[in-house]
């Protein structure tokens, strides 16, 4: 069926290369990594690699996973991605107790704070919803229909939220807008109450998270942009309370507008129960550490972390509720003209975190030796792939990694005659059985 694909329309995707993603585990019971189709997971309690169990005895994923992610109770994961499958995992035995197949490729997921639903953005702009009522993760795998919850009509969403007391889902969009809509009782039925929107991203938004402290439990939202901005809102209103341009902090781009696209926020974690919100960025080789004064709803101090090694570009960022490590890692899938390394990642660890505000005068966070990684050789050798990378291999994922996210958020231009072979392999048009 690829060989028969007109050049430039479906078969550039052979071509994408798709960022690597981490995720952990709330109590990091576990770590989890994406690369392409590749899901990878490692049993941190009981330091070996998890064998992932899918009755459908297909492939888990056929085609680049573009979002991972726990629940808040740790016990549900979601997969989901290019191939229109969204998979629910229990964690307690990383069988696949659900599947949804949606009608676009998938964008973003999230989960209920309850654990009793999970949602789907995909790339038209539609959110949709899934009940989990019934689901113990002991009967077999059940396959689930979604409803649409909300919508952005055509523009892609980047980026769902559920708020820390769960009455909001937060939508994020390539259009620079960002809907805060009232999480309904009955979801399936839909959500049509808006609370607010936040305006004033100058670019699309690429990632939300919240930001919350035992003081202000309701917390705050935190966006990430092509604008090469951080910003903090209050939900409730939409109010715009502080903007960091993160591109200058790094030293990337003197805030001008003119290299806005090379420094996109690519990813945002939070340090829970600090103040500190970690922030990757699309071309610099490390992290900046973003503090919030949340009494003044104001940012604060900016570390800047780039002691993570030479061509090390994080691609994803996760942390467990304990806060003592940052798990990063950088990585892509499909490498051009590297067949050894089709799924290409490397894991990196920091650690010394501490509840306070970042002093960029103080010490440096520690990057772990392999060693000193939880789980050590056995976890790396398994989210990896392999233990060690040529230095030219990883020198080409650094390059591939800047374009993945380039292109990331770019929408695909077709010519009629492509537009119309598209359109024959499209699945939302079958009939409904």
């Amino acid at each position: 069926m690829e060989d028969t694909q007109p050049e430039g329309g479906e078969n550039n995707r052979d071509v994408e290369v798709a960022p690597a993603l981490i995720s952990v585990h709330p109590t990091q019971d576990s770590v989890a990594v994406a690369v392409g189709s590749d899901l990878r997971v490692f049993d941190l309690r009981g330091n070996c690699g998890v064998t992932l169990v899918d009755e459908t005895g297909e492939a888990f994923h056929k085609d680049s996973i573009r979002a991972i992610r726990y629940g808040a109770k740790g016990k549900l994961f979601v997969s989901a991605g290019d191939d229109k499958l969204v998979k629910v995992w229990s964690t307690d035995s990383w069988r696949c107790i659900a599947s949804v197949c949606s009608e676009k490729r998938v964008s973003a997921v999230a989960i209920s704070n309850d654990g009793l639903y999970v949602c789907f953005a995909d790339k038209f702009g539609v959110v949709w919803v899934v009940d989990l009522h019934g689901l113990d993760g002991n009967e077999t795998l059940v396959n689930k229909k979604a409803a649409p919850l909300l919508a952005h009509y055509c523009s892609i969403i980047t980026s769902l939220e559920f708020s820390p007391d769960g009455w909001f889902i937060v939508t994020a969009d390539r259009d620079f807008k960002i809907r805060v809509t009232v999480f309904p009782k009955k979801p399936l039925d839909g959500a049509h109450e808006i609370q607010s929107f936040c305006l004033g991203h100058t670019e699309f938004v690429s990632c939300l998270t919240f930001l919350v402290t035992v003081d202000y439990p309701q917390g705050f939202l935190v966006s990430g942009s092509g604008d090469s901005t951080v910003r903090l809102w209050d939900v409730n209103s939409g109010t715009l309370l502080d903007t960091c341009e993160v591109g200058s902090k790094a030293g990337i781009v003197d805030y001008n507008g003119s290299e806005v696209s090379c420094s996109t926020v690519t990813d945002l974690c939070t340090i829970p129960g600090s103040n500190v919100v970690a922030v990757a960025i699309q071309s610099f080789q490390g992290i900046l550490l973003v503090s919030c004064d949340l009494s003044s709803q104001t940012f604060g101090a900016v570390k800047v972390v780039s002691n993570m090694g030479d061509s090390f570009i994080p691609t994803s960022l996760g942390c467990s509720s304990s806060a003592e490590l940052l798990w990063t890692i950088t990585g892509v899938s499909k490498l051009h003209g590297s067949s050894d390394h089709n799924s290409l990642a490397c894991v990196r660890v920091l650690s010394g975190f501490k509840k306070t505000i970042p002093d960029a005068a103080g010490p440096e966070l520690t990057v772990l030796d392999d060693n000193e990684v939880p789980g050590a050789e056995k976890l790396l050798e398994k989210l990896q792939g392999s233990l060690t990378v040529e230095e030219e291999v990883f020198l080409a994922a650094a390059e591939a990694v800047k374009t993945s996210m380039c292109n990331l958020l770019i929408k695909k231009q077709y010519t009629t005659e492509k537009r119309e072979f598209r359109k024959r392999g499209r699945n939302d048009k079958k009939t409904k059985q």
